[in-house]
């Protein structure tokens, strides 16, 4: 199962869904945007407006469900937990 979060480095919220994940032993991706830089922030800032129609974070794509923010229940259910 494919897992990607899209995250800044100082959200709260980006960091208990990246602890979850952790303690559950998921593989996931981050992409922290705010410490891109440049096109590459640009692009990844277009794909999280894409995927979740803003710039709530933290977005997490579970193969091609999109979840925003840390919903605990949501994840868990998605991720079999």
């Amino acid at each position: 199962m494919a897992v990607k979060v899209f995250a800044l480095s100082t959200c709260p919220h980006c960091r208990m869904t990246r602890r979850y994940l952790e303690e559950n032993d998921v593989t996931f991706d981050i992409i922290e945007v705010d410490l891109l830089h440049g096109d590459e922030r640009d692009d990844a800032i277009a794909v999280v407006k894409d995927l979740s129609g803003g710039t709530s974070f933290p977005v997490l794509v579970i193969d091609e469900e999109v979840i925003v923010g840390f919903d605990k229940r949501r994840i868990k259910e998605r991720l079999s937990l």
